[in-house]
């Protein structure tokens, strides 16, 4: 027999519970007559924000990232959610969830009294606080202020606490949805929020991350499954725990033959889908979340990071990117990211011991620069001992400098005050400046070994790099003029953005000065050789500008951005800017002609056989730390940059031939960019080229 103090307790409780009950329906019915209908509106505010968020679709939605074709390269979320509309979603998936979370869905008002009811005496008789009986409204309700509405864990964990007030929220919240949406909105909505484990939500996402299917396609056992792990997304996991995930599936789908269902299955149909394995994907196919893994080994790492950082430029940054829903499409073009990646590869192993080979790939134009590859012989990734990088080395700022590329610019600035390039430049074996220091000592410099002295035209001290000649040059035309025209013809980060060492400017200034601020300062006679730090893609920019009759544009990642309605985005990208005059740049273009046919880069070219129009300047680092090769066709601007990334630098020896390069010693080396660099542009740019009409350069006069 049961004790008094036993039964009085029972009792107690189940009048407690009895006024429970009759506070809800108060609460529902005359929200403003009683203290509990008071409570009740305080989360009025969450209603209209939930109802309104709902009609505007805001809920958290993956980015996709894509080449310039469209296909997908990357994603973005905070949430893996794939928004599904109810045309999409298969009957079988309808059918599973609401047999086993909520039969009564199509019959009620947002709240099973008779559920609530039965919930209540399990709930008494087993000592426990009222909370079982909700609905899948009330569910989606929950759900949706978890997942969605709230905007830090404080919020989160308030939406989920075990509390009567949260049970009357979310029942007054229930039945508002119920007068304002169809059941066939909210049945979506519950489906689109709520959590299938292993990161993902919604049924859209669970469809591809457990069968790599879509949610109209869902078979009745795919379908049970979602819905048996929805109840408990840890302890059902089917990959760790399919025993219990598959007794689950096979209790749903018997769930699904009840004729009490709105929508139910034959138990013919129940008995063969219970036959069925669990078929879950193995590994599962939810995508990698950001630039890390991303492309066919990982090719499209480098260019997504830049994407990321561009996008942050003009306002987009990676919270909006992992909520926004955006479809990004980008400038990537397959073609020549292939080429590139194999030319970088060719020439320096992926796991070659601390020697990085860098290429970027810009097409000119007057409107736009768009960036079409940035690779390197590093995969992008968080794995040091697969040779992989997750710091961006082609579009940012390196440590070392790209040598005597950097001449292209002094050459510029001579043309832009009159010289022309069939004019004659002394070319001593040494030179001491009248204008540069060494320290206090006075600043001499010679020539690369296989450089000869004796006069020649600017156009050939272009191919054949004599640094006597430059920086003499350069003290004619003046070095904060060539400072300028470097950052003008597209050094803009690298001139304005970082400092002496190559590290981004702070916001205050407290790291400068900037990199060109340092070397009109210091009168740093070297800077017409190369030795700072440098972007491979603001060099391989360099080029497009002068592709492009002078015109620079910021070099761009993005086709075009549109939300998650398809929508554009505007973006607010700099203008294109004339910076040197056609005629500049097409005099320019001419005097770097001759690099393929009698300058540095002539053996790399010959080895493949290259005929083509171009422009081209190597250039090498004092002690053979790095070395860069800067080329263009009208069609393609590029540039290769390849240093030593290892902890400890040291001077790079070229292999010769086939054998790849290696390090040789802190202050050894016989690398040059004719060599690694220029062998790369040409492989790559020769695959690119295959079916290209051969184009002129600018300045070349007509047939």
């Amino acid at each position: 027999m049961i004790g008094a103090g036993v039964r009085g307790g029972v009792l107690l409780k189940m009048f407690g519970l009895c006024v429970l009950a009759g506070v809800l329906v108060a609460a529902l019915l005359l929200p403003m007559a009683t203290g509990a209908g008071a409570m009740v509106n305080q989360t009025t505010d969450a209603m209209s924000k939930m109802s309104g968020s709902l009609a505007r679709r805001d809920m958290p939605q993956v980015s996709t990232v894509t080449d310039k074709d469209g296909k997908p390269i990357a994603y973005f979320f905070q949430d893996y959610r794939i928004e599904t509309p109810p045309e999409q979603v298969a009957d079988t998936m309808k059918a599973a969830i609401t047999a086993v979370e909520d039969k009564r869905f199509w019959d009620h008002g947002g709240v099973d009294w008779h559920g609530t009811m039965r919930a209540l005496a399990t709930n008494l008789s087993s000592g426990e606080t009222a909370q079982g009986a909700s609905t899948i409204t009330q569910q989606y309700v929950k759900n949706y202020l978890v997942h969605v509405a709230a905007s830090n864990e404080v919020e989160a964990e308030k939406a989920k606490e075990t509390t009567i007030a949260r049970k009357l929220r979310e029942a007054k919240i229930a039945v508002e949805l119920e007068r304002t949406m169809s059941k066939e909105e909210i049945l979506t909505g519950y489906l689109n929020v709520v959590p299938f484990g292993n990161q993902t939500f919604g049924v859209g996402a669970a469809a591809q991350t457990y069968f790599g299917t879509t949610p109209d396609k869902l078979t009745i056992a795919q379908s049970a499954l979602l819905a048996a792990v929805v109840n408990q997304p840890g302890s059902l996991n089917p990959n760790s725990n399919p025993e219990d995930a598959l007794q689950r599936r096979n209790l749903v789908i018997d769930l699904m033959t009840d004729p009490n269902n709105n929508i139910r299955i034959t138990k013919e149909d129940a008995e063969i889908a219970k036959k069925e394995p669990l078929g879950v994907m193995s590994p599962l196919g939810r995508p990698p979340n950001g630039c890390v893994g991303v492309g066919d080994g990982t090719t499209d790492g480098f260019f997504c990071s830049y994407v990321v950082d561009y996008l942050e430029r003009l306002g987009i940054d990676t919270d909006k990117l992992k909520t926004g829903g955006y479809t990004i499409r980008t400038t990537l073009d397959r073609k020549s990211t292939n080429a590139a990646k194999a030319a970088a590869e060719a020439q320096v192993p992926t796991q070659t011991e601390g020697i990085a080979n860098a290429m970027a790939m810009v097409e000119p134009g007057k409107d736009k620069h768009k960036v079409r590859a940035l690779v390197a012989n590093r995969d992008f990734g968080n794995d040091a001992s697969k040779g992989q990088t997750a710091y961006d080395i082609v579009s940012r700022v390196q440590p070392f400098g790209a040598g005597s590329i950097y001449k292209v610019f002094t050459a510029a600035t001579a043309i832009e005050q009159g010289m022309s390039i069939f004019d004659t430049l002394d070319v001593p074996p040494s030179y001491t400046s009248r204008v540069y220091k060494n320290g206090t000592a006075p600043y001499t410099v010679g020539n690369a070994d296989g450089v000869q002295p004796g006069p020649r035209t600017l156009q050939m001290a272009l191919a054949t790099s004599p640094n006597t000649a430059f920086v003499a040059l350069q003290e004619r035309v003046g070095l904060n003029n060539v400072v300028d025209m470097a950052s003008r013809m597209g050094l803009r980060i690298g001139m304005n953005g970082v400092n002496a060492s190559g590290q981004s400017l702070k916001s205050d200034g407290s790291n400068g000065p900037s990199q060109a601020d340092a070397i009109k300062k210091g009168n740093r006679g070297a800077f017409t050789l190369g030795y700072t730090p440098t972007s491979v893609l603001e060099l391989s920019n360099v080029a497009a500008t002068i592709m492009s009759d002078g015109v620079y544009c910021p070099p761009t990642p993005i086709e075009e951005v549109t939300d998650r309605h398809g929508n554009p985005v505007p973006l607010n990208d700099a203008p294109c800017e004339q910076v040197i005059s056609p005629q500049v740049a097409a005099t320019l273009a001419q005097g770097l002609s001759k690099d393929d046919t009698d300058g540095t880069s002539r053996a790399a070219a010959q080895a493949v056989g290259w005929n083509r129009p171009m422009i081209g300047k190597t250039g090498t680092t004092q002690e053979h730390k790095s070395a860069g090769f800067l080329a263009a066709t009208p069609q393609m601007a590029g540039a290769v940059l390849t240093y030593a990334d290892g902890s400890s630098p040291e001077g790079i020896c070229d292999g010769g031939g086939d054998a790849p390069p290696f390090l040789c010693g802190k202050n050894g080396g016989n690398i040059y960019g004719g060599k690694v660099p220029a062998r790369t542009w040409y492989d790559a740019m020769t695959k690119i080229h295959e079916g290209l009409p051969v184009a002129p350069l600018p300045g070349t006069p007509a047939p």
